[in-house]
C-alpha cells in the first residue's frame, strides 16, 4: 500500500521554526530517497530537499542553512525541521519518494505552512 501523510504545518511569524513530519509506508520508503516538495500558491511543485537510504543529503540553495532533513528508518518517519522561516517558503509541503512522484495516487494531502506577520 503507499501512503504519506504529512503533518505539522501552521501560520508562524518570520523567523519563526517548524517541523515537518512524514508518516511514509514501507512500500515507499524503505530503502528508497525520500524527499520533501513544497507548492507555493499558483506555482508547480518542487522538490527543496531530500535525503537517500544512507543518509546522503541534499536541499536546494534556497533553503540551505535553514532546513535540515532527517529520516527515522526504524519508523518510516521523514522530517522537515524548518528554522528562520521567510514569507517566501509559505507554500503546501508534500513528502514523497521520487521513485514514486510520477504516480498521482502516491500523493498525500500535504501540509500548509504560512508565514506571516
Amino acid at each position: 500500500q503507499v501512503q504519506l501523510v504529512e503533518s505539522g504545518g501552521g501560520l508562524v511569524q518570520p523567523g519563526g521554526s517548524l517541523r515537518l513530519s512524514c508518516a511514509a509506508s514501507g512500500a515507499i520508503f524503505s530503502g528508497n530517497t525520500m524527499a520533501w516538495y513544497r507548492q507555493p500558491p499558483g506555482k508547480v511543485r518542487e522538490l527543496v530537499a531530500k535525503v537517500t537510504a544512507d543518509d546522503t543529503k541534499e536541499l536546494v540553495n534556497s533553503i540551505k542553512g535553514r532546513f535540515t532533513i532527517s529520516r527515522d528508518n526504524a519508523a518510516n518517519m521523514v522530517y522537515l525541521q524548518m528554522n528562520n522561516l521567510k514569507p517566501e517558503d509559505t507554500a503546501v509541503y508534500y513528502c514523497n519518494s521520487p521513485q514514486f512522484a510520477g504516480r498521482r495516487d502516491s500523493w498525500g494531502q500535504g501540509t500548509q505552512v504560512t508565514v506571516s506577520s
